[in-house]
């Protein structure tokens, strides 16, 4: 039976790069997202092309009612989850100096890039759990993407850094709680990845990236996240639970 994985937020950007490097590895996909069916089927499509059994799961993590109907939706088309990858996540509307900061837009964003996943962690790694239960050489992992703004503070988006860290935390709270089912849990930190989030920030990036503020002189791309999750799904990191994986190029190396 091959093995399933949903990934929230899917269906673009990092979320899809992700999706594109599991269906060749072999993984059946859910992919969650709020946008309708109808607006991504040719992303389903391609998915689909690569060999996999491909579901849409529309919902917002950030509302409970809606993290249910998505468990429901995966387990209901699957019967069980292999793999778990919390990545929808959102900017805050409006960046703002946080002396000046809105709390509107912290709620929004702590809501969908924080609260989200950490309960739709919970409702999966129970189920996981299960199906350790009666399987212990079943094979489960769940994957958290969070940011260089975990630990690099940005002061004009401090929601979104607070957010980020608390995925980081949250990543060790769970490895540490699913280690006894050896579900291992990990997080990967996206530096300045080229994606729709991203486009409005272009010539800013591009000049930076000329003058040296990662090793690499380059945009991440959504691949070379998707590459470090399959390693990860692929169980190429047995010993890791717990880590954090740096995909930024070398931006957060300390140099002199």
């Amino acid at each position: 039976m091959k093995k399933t994985a949903l990934i929230t937020g899917g269906s673009r950007g990092i979320g899809l790069g992700i999706a594109i490097e599991l269906a060749k590895s072999g993984f059946n996909l859910a992919i969650n997202g709020v946008r309708e069916q109808e607006s991504i089927q040719h992303v389903i499509d391609e998915l689909k092309a690569l060999g996999p059994e491909v579901i849409y799961v529309q919902g917002d993590v950030s509302k409970k009612t809606e993290r249910e109907k998505i468990f429901k939706s995966v387990i209901k088309e699957f019967s069980r989850l292999n793999v778990l990858i919390n990545n929808a996540g959102i900017a805050p509307r409006e960046r703002r100096d946080i002396l000046d900061a809105s709390e509107d837009i912290y709620d929004e964003v702590l809501e969908i890039n924080l609260k989200g996943p950490y309960f739709l962690t919970q409702l999966f790694a129970n189920h996981m759990v299960e199906m350790k239960k009666e399987d212990k050489e079943l094979w489960c992992c769940i994957i958290n993407v969070s940011s260089v703004s975990a630990t690099v503070a940005s002061v004009n988006r401090g929601e979104y850094c607070i957010s980020k860290a608390g995925i980081a935390m949250a990543t060790k709270l769970w490895a540490a709680r699913l280690g006894e089912f050896n579900i291992p849990v990990y997080e990967i930190r996206p530096g300045v990845i080229q994606t729709d989030m991203t486009s409005g920030v272009t010539d800013k990036y591009n000049r930076l990236f000329e003058e040296g503020i990662s090793i690499q002189k380059r945009w991440g791309l959504p691949e070379d996240v998707g590459k470090v999750a399959a390693a990860m799904v692929m169980g190429m990191l047995p010993y890791s639970t717990g880590q954090a994986v740096m995909v930024d190029g070398g931006m957060t190396v300390q140099r002199l």
